[in-house]
């Protein structure tokens, strides 16, 4: 049996062959580090986003939906470009006898009014975001968390919800499609089994639900489109 004997290191063909412990040990930190940097920017795109640009309406928007505030009589606020700018009544009322007979019974807005709507009359402005699509109303919404909270104090949760939204059998259908928590779906049983429940159908015998439902003739969500009829 042949003896091996331990390389000398003095020789360069046996330096060479040797094991480097510092090269690996560097290639280990180095890949620590990249590993680490990218756990980091996960967690903050991911699950502490920063919040949302709000949307600015052109002129002609803003003044399309100026028209559909004093329509409805609504006293909300509109977006201008000058920030110093802000909707108001061109003139003073005058008093007059009350009629129906001018007023409009339908109700539309755009995906982009609302949501400029949230951002000028809210304080929600950067934080709620609201799509309109086929049947479907969907929210994006960013929640700071209390700074005392252990761990994620301070931080921002990030969920995202969809409602059905449709007319059928003589009334309205609202249906919770769902709720995700940092891009995880929430299992039905959190949310009470209101998963895929017709919110009127289950809780329209009174209250908040009845009324509603008794006061709307017609509904229906498109795309970037919300368009509500109500009865007389």
């Amino acid at each position: 049996m042949t003896k091996q004997t331990a390389p000398d290191l003095n020789n360069p063909q046996d330096a060479a062959a040797a094991p480097q412990p510092k090269a690996k040990i560097g290639k280990v930190v180095i890949v620590t580090i990249l590993l680490t940097l990218g756990a980091v920017w996960l967690a903050q795109s991911a699950l502490f986003p920063r919040a949302f640009s709000p949307v600015k309406l052109s002129h002609k928007e803003q003044v399309t939906l100026r028209e559909k505030l004093l329509a409805l009589n609504l006293p909300l606020e509109v977006t201008f470009k000058d920030p110093e700018e802000k909707f108001k009544p061109g003139k003073p009322l005058e008093p007059q006898p009350y009629s129906e007979t001018a007023a409009t019974r339908e109700i539309n807005f755009t995906e982009r009014e609302i949501n400029a709507l949230i951002a000028t009359n809210t304080d929600f402005a950067d934080k709620v975001a609201i799509d309109l699509s086929s049947g479907l109303i969907s929210a994006r919404v960013l929640a700071p968390l209390d700074p005392d909270l252990p761990f994620f104090g301070g931080k921002v949760l990030k969920l995202s919800t969809g409602f059905g939204l449709e007319y059928k059998e003589g009334k309205p259908a609202v249906v919770l499609k769902g709720v995700t928590l940092w891009g995880v779906a929430l299992p039905n049983s959190w949310l009470g089994n209101l998963k895929n429940v017709d919110l009127v159908e289950e809780y329209g015998d009174e209250g908040f639900w009845k009324a509603f439902a008794e006061g709307v003739e017609d509904i229906a969500v498109g795309d970037e489109k919300l368009t509500i009829k109500l009865k007389e």
